[in-house]
């Protein structure tokens, strides 16, 4: 198969961490072509859409894990699948990769995951279709109702609608002399909606990111347990990940969500699950393949590439 990936750009990439070049290394030694493109590089013109991307060859070398064989501009219809996996923030221009990835769609483009769910699944908001299984939660920009939920809960998260990694997350007590500031900053002064949950003492026993592929739930969860003096178990944020076997509510909220998310394009998906819990849903370029697959010899990647070479094979 040829692949294409939409990635950040090659240079910033972590490969000894990576998820989609976890994907691409499996992909590779099945003798499959891959090639990378640059969000930015996609164009549409008279009813085609293309993009310059660059072929790779694929090493083990974290240091040098690729080198570029060919640079081409090429219509997406070129390519047996293109994993869309660039990192947020989900700003305009992420909402118009997925215009002009859904035109490609229309061309017979085969897109993972799909532009117009990735585009309709607010990766904070897509919890509230799923309220049975989200702690108490307030989606609000008025700081007054911001503060009365506050002043409610005694003990709240506040986070933006549309950070990763775990930036400008907030924990935020009622006593908390920085509240009003904090309210002021996230939601400019009353100008952005952002996101406060009741704060989850469980998260010291770690945020679980639980994988979700072509509506399989990945045996395995990473849970992402907090360094000292941190609310946040997010990775980026310094958070140590524990492999752990997928049980009990853990298991039932992906068995629950996993075919109602593959029936609409999903191919990837990553839940993030606090005690009993689930906070967030996400779909853009869900990650945590590597520290899976390293602690309890999983391979997540294959997991995904068996799935991509399913549905390529079936349509």
């Amino acid at each position: 198969m040829k692949l294409a990936f939409i990635v950040d750009p090659l240079e910033d990439i972590k490969a000894y961490k990576d998820s989609s070049v976890a994907m691409m290394r499996c992909a590779a030694k099945r003798g499959h072509e891959i090639s990378t493109i640059q969000r930015a590089a996609l164009t549409w013109r008279d009813g085609c859409v293309a993009a310059r991307a660059q072929r790779l060859e694929v090493g083990a070398d974290d240091t040098a894990w690729y080198s570029v064989t060919e640079e081409s501009v090429l219509p997406l219809t070129a390519y047996d699948a293109v994993l869309m996996r660039q990192d947020p923030p989900f700003d305009f221009e992420y909402v118009a990769a997925t215009w002009l990835l859904e035109r490609a769609e229309a061309e017979g483009a085969r897109i993972w995951n799909k532009p117009r769910s990735i585009r309709d699944h607010s990766e904070k908001v897509a919890i509230a279709e799923f309220p049975h299984y989200a702690p108490t939660t307030l989606i609000a920009r008025d700081p007054a109702d911001i503060h009365a939920f506050i002043d409610e809960l005694e003990d709240v998260i506040l986070k933006p609608l549309d950070g990763m990694g775990g930036s400008s997350i907030f924990r935020v007590l009622k006593d908390d002399p920085n509240r009003n500031v904090i309210v002021e900053t996230l939601t400019g002064f009353g100008a952005r909606s952002i996101m406060a949950q009741r704060y989850l003492p469980a998260i010291s026993h770690g945020d679980k990111r639980i994988l979700l592929i072509a509506g399989a739930p990945v045996p395995y969860c990473l849970a992402r347990i907090p360094k000292a003096g941190e609310s946040r178990g997010n990775l980026a944020a310094g958070g140590k990940g524990v492999a752990r076997p997928l049980l009990g509510r853990d298991r039932e909220i992906a068995e629950a969500l996993a075919p109602i998310l593959w029936a609409r394009g999903l191919l990837i998906v990553g839940l993030d699950v606090i005690g009993d819990s689930l906070t967030e849903i996400n779909v853009t370029s869900p990650t945590c393949f590597v520290e899976i697959a390293q602690q309890t010899r999983f391979d997540v990647a294959a997991m995904a590439i068996d799935a991509l070479e399913r549905s390529c094979s079936a349509s």
